[in-house]
Order: structure tokens, then C-alpha cells, then sequence
């Protein structure tokens, strides 16, 4: 039975209006030769219902541009014409790492047609100058994609084997057409893209993702014809139901080559999917790159370039030695900002996780290793930003916390049936000064890592949970009952960290977010339509077995980088 809703769309806004983008050219073929490259602008391409989408492509010069070409796809809705030779100056891209022909979170083309390739830059149907109304992301979607690559593997310049590589958007765009299994579809690279709407773009432990979300909407609504409100249709789904199930994606049936570049610094968008996208993906040949930096620099910074270069080269040029040598795993394990050191590893998560419990005490505010025998509570205004609930656990022994993260906590609230629950992990130094990180793509001073839970939503999808991950069902609600304890499972996304002899782990609990100060304008993830009232009690000791679950890694195992 095919499931059914009514999927909400905004009138588009006129393409040429955009204050933030170059002019929008007309539409016409046009070519050119420029900075090494043949261009070919709004060329139009069919899809299977007939309607026309325009793309742009960059080939090498002369005779090399003729035959015998792989192709990078980079599929995005932010527009083809969109390009600058670099970013914002807190994203940390170096001057010469990008010309002015690179679309925004896109492969260079000046740097890969010199590499032998083509390049291809699509407007997505629906969106500025292409036919039909857009829809972000679900079958549709996938089936242009298809239909895209299809057309670029026949191109007579072509030799028949496409690749897709690209940040965010270019990145989730691979986890849906990957299961469809185009046949010129040769190797996929996501570089840091969410793959659960409901989970990890939309709401955050069931709470609505009330800035990000509502920027994303307005970005992709330049359109002659309409494009879908996906804000709205986020306000009209509270609950994970069919236009949520429309997004979802089957990884397991993604078996092509696959490079994951994940971040532990991106928590609240693309950390959680990227790295469930890697576990779940079936291919055999698959490698994860998990990192704590920023992520536009990270995908432009040179070294890095080569390494989607080596992969590409080995996959879409049958060149064999490219990859000698990689490891299957590489992490960075965070140390301050974005330092760590690297670290090769042959999964993940690591099969060497020793899970241990640190246990509230509401006591004294500590994190302890054996459960307090004496029952204690804590609390805090839950209306009050300034107002949380903080527990510290300082470390005898240098000590690595690498992937899930899991807290157990039992809450009570005398004046409401319901309570939004904000997490955050912080390391402190010695002397208790808490140690900033790396945090969304331009920030130096977030948090280690952040969970989220509405108490309403506390079922678990039991098939899916594991004793370190705990994932909700978020298809009803169940109200807390006034004055009753009540233990919840917190997922706290996952990341790499070590603390030396003396450095801390700080658990905080409030009622809103911690990171809200945005000075860049970026729109990070935050959420104001709460349904917090009066105080919210944390029990622990006792019967009430708090804590927090920490995914220890013995010191010294592993191979550095």
C-alpha cells in the first residue's frame, strides 16, 4: 500500500532576483575556452517524464577534451553560476586552494580538468532556469540524478564512468541514488552529509530544528515554478510518518566504492548520518576519513584533494596503484580546537570499545565510576538559558573516548507532562577552564559533543537501538507522568577525544540549546518552539542508575597516522 500525504510548495522566487549570487546568465548554449578549460553552459539534458534540466560542463582544452574522459558529478541546488574562488574567511580556505570557476562545496574544475576529467554542474529540475518544481531529495530526485548520469556516461568525450563527490547537499544526494545502481555510476565520495531527515536535519531528539532548517528553505526557492517548503513540511510533521519515510534511503544497498569523509565537528547536521551512512553502506570496497576541523576547509585544503584524486584516479581511471596503502579507517582523535593526532584503524565503530559507566551523583555534581548508594537529585529552571544541571568526572590516567556516547538519566517534572533535554560534553583542562573545539564549519569554540531528547518521544525502536546507541521512534508521543521518575536513553552523537592525567569531562543538562551565539550568520542548528515549564529534577544513587555510557579505547592501541 503506497503511503499518501500532501506535500507542501512555495511559489519560486524569480532566479535573477538572488542578491547573493553572480548575474544568472540566459539560457542558450554557450562555450567558451577559459583558464585551461572547454565550458559548455545550460546545456539541456531530458529526463525520463520529458522535462529539461540545464547543466554546465568543463572539459580539458583541445584534443585531450575529446575522448576516454571520467566524469565528477556535483549535484546541487545552490546554482551552477554561483562561483567564487573562495568562501567566507572563517571557513579557513587558503587563498589558491579553489579557482573562481568552483561552485560552492563542489569540486574545483579548474584542478580536475587538468587532472584528465570532465566536470558536470546541474541545476536540479525545479530550480533557477530548469523545467518542473523541485523537490529536496526522495525518489524523484533520484531518478534525475539516474538520468543525469546516464546521459554524461554516453557523451561520445566520455569514457563511460561517472563519480560524484561534494559537500552537504552533494553529499546526501549520493545515499539516494547509490541504492539505484545507474549503470555508468562508477564510485561515490559523500564528504559529510546527513542521511535521516527526520533525525538529524529536521529534529533533534524530536524537537524541531527551528533556524537551519527554515534558511535551507528559503535558499533552495529560486524557481520559476515552485519548490517544495520543506520548513513547513516540517511543521506539519511532527512525528516521523510517510513524508519522512519518502526521504529515507536503503545504504545497505549501496555496494560500489565508497570513500566517507565524516567530521566529529559538525554535530547537529552531517556528523551522526555520515558516519550511520558508512555503517551501513554493504560495499566491500569502503573507506571512512573522520576528522575534527572545519569542513569547507577540510574538503579544499590540497592534501586532501589528493586523496579524492588517488580514489577517483583508482576507480574511474582503472589506475592501480593509487589507493597502496590506505587504511580502511583513518580518525583524528581530538585533542583542543581542531589539533589530534591521526590514527589508522581497520573499522568502525572500533571493535575494541570498552563501554563504561559514569554515574550521576546529584550530590556533589561528579561523574563517578560505581553508582552513589544514597539517592540525590538535582535541579534547574528549565525556562532559565543560564540555568543547567553539570556533572564532572576528572581522569587519574590519560584516557581516549572514541564514537557513541549514551546517557541514561531519570528525570521528574512536578508542573508539566513533558520536558526538551539539551546535552552537551565538554574536556576541561586542569585548572577546570573548559577546552573549546572546533564546532559547524566556522566556529573554534563548541562543545565536544551534543544529544537531544523531547521526554515524549522516549520509545525506542528496539531493532534498531544497541546498548550504546539508543534510537527513538518518533512516531508518538507519550506524555511524561507529573510528579513520577522516569529514566530516558539520550543519544549523545558520536566523537574522538583524550584527556590527559587531570583534564575532566563535563556533562551538562538544560532545557535549550548551549550554542547560540551566531557571529558569522551561519544559521547553525538551534530549536525554539519548546514545551519546557517550571523545574526539571535529575535523580540519581539508588534505584535511579543515571549515568553516562563512554566509549573507552585502551591508550597506546591503534596506529598512528
Amino acid at each position: 500500500m503506497t503511503e499518501t500525504f500532501e506535500l507542501a510548495m512555495l511559489p519560486g522566487t524569480d532566479p535573477a532576483t538572488n542578491p547573493y549570487k553572480p548575474p544568472l546568465p540566459p539560457l542558450g548554449v554557450h562555450s567558451e575556452v577559459v583558464d585551461g578549460m572547454l565550458f559548455e553552459r545550460n546545456v539541456p539534458v531530458k529526463m525520463r517524464d520529458g522535462i529539461t534540466i540545464y547543466v554546465d560542463l568543463f572539459r580539458p582544452e583541445g584534443a585531450a577534451g575529446e575522448r576516454d574522459l571520467p566524469v565528477l558529478l556535483a549535484w546541487s541546488p545552490y546554482g551552477k553560476h554561483g562561483k567564487a574562488n573562495n568562501l567566507w574567511p572563517p571557513a579557513g580556505i587558503e587563498d589558491g586552494w579553489i579557482s573562481r570557476h568552483t561552485a560552492f562545496e563542489a569540486p574545483d574544475p579548474v584542478y580536475w580538468t587538468k587532472a584528465g576529467y570532465a566536470v558536470c554542474y546541474p541545476d536540479p529540475r525545479g530550480s533557477w532556469l530548469s523545467e518542473g518544481e523541485l523537490r529536496h531529495n526522495g525518489q524523484g530526485e533520484g531518478e534525475d540524478v539516474y538520468d543525469l548520469i546516464e546521459w554524461l556516461g554516453r557523451q561520445d568525450w566520455s569514457n563511460g564512468k561517472v563519480g560524484m563527490t561534494g559537500v552537504s547537499y552533494l553529499a546526501c544526494i549520493q545515499y539516494l541514488v547509490g541504492p539505484m545502481k545507474p549503470p555508468h555510476l562508477a564510485a561515490l565520495n559523500p564528504w559529510e552529509g546527513f542521511s535521516d531527515w527526520y533525525r538529524e536535519f529536521c529534529y533533534h531528539g524530536g524537537m524541531r530544528e527551528t533556524c537551519f532548517v527554515e534558511r535551507a528553505a528559503r535558499n533552495l526557492n529560486w524557481s520559476t515554478t515552485r519548490t517544495e517548503n520543506t520548513a513547513e513540511n516540517a511543521r506539519l510533521h511532527p512525528l516521523h510518518d510517510a513524508y519522512w519515510r519518502s526521504k529515507e534511503v536503503d545504504l545497505s544497498a549501496i555496494d560500489l566504492p565508497v570513500f566517507v569523509v565524516a567530521s566529529w565537528s559538525d554535530h547537529g547536521l552531517h556528523t551522526r548520518g555520515t558516519l550511520e551512512a558508512y555503517k551501513a553502506i554493504s560495499s566491500e570496497q569502503k573507506w571512512l576519513l573522520v576528522h575534527g576541523q572545519k569542513k569547507w576547509r577540510h574538503y579544499y585544503t590540497p592534501e586532501n584533494v589528493v586523496l579524492q584524486r588517488q580514489f577517483f584516479d583508482h576507480f574511474l581511471k582503472g589506475q592501480p596503484d593509487t589507493m597502496a596503502g590506505w587504511p580502511k579507517v583513518r580518525i583524528q582523535v581530538r585533542t583542543q580546537g581542531s589539533e589530534g593526532q591521526w590514527r589508522d584503524e581497520s573499522e568502525y565503530p572500533l571493535a575494541r570499545t570498552d563501554y563504561r559507566p559514569l554515574y550521576l551523583s546529584a550530590a556533589d555534581g561528579a561523574l563517578v565510576d560505581n553508582l552513589p548508594a544514597a539517592v540525590s537529585r538535582m535541579e534547574y529552571d528549565s525556562n532559565d538559558p543560564a540555568a543547567a544541571a553539570t556533572f564532572v568526572h576528572t581522569f587519574a590516567a590519560a584516557t581516549e573516548l572514541t564514537g557513541h556516547f549514551k546517557l541514561r538519566l531519570w528525570v521528574q517534572s512536578d508542573d508539566a507532562d513533558d520536558m526538551d533535554l539539551f546535552i552537551a560534553l565538554d574536556k576541561l583542562d586542569a585548572s577546570g577552564a573548559r577546552v573549546p573545539f572546533t564546532f559547524y564549519a566556522l566556529y573554534d569554540d563548541g562543545p565536544l559533543a551534543l544529544g537531544w531528547l523531547r521526554a515524549s518521544h522516549r520509545a525506542l525502536d528496539d531493532a534498531r537501538s544497541t546498548p550504546w546507541q539508543p534510537v527513538h521512534r518518533h512516531d508518538a508521543e507519550d506524555p511524561l507522568p507529573r510528579g513520577e521518575p522516569v529514566p530516558l536513553e539520550i543519544e549523545i552523537w558520536p566523537t574522538s577525544v583524550r584527556f590527559d592525567a587531570g583534564e575532566s569531562l563535563q556533562l551538562s543538562v538544560k532545557g535549550s540549546d548551549f550554542f547560540t551565539e551566531d557571529r558569522y550568520n551561519l544559521a547553525f542548528a538551534r530549536h525554539e518552539d519548546l514545551r519546557n515549564h517550571g523545574t526539571h529534577k535529575l535523580l540519581s544513587g539508588g534505584q535511579y542508575d543515571s549515568h553516562l555510557l563512554v566509549p573507552n579505547i585502551a591508550i597506546g592501541e591503534g596506529t598512528p597516522a
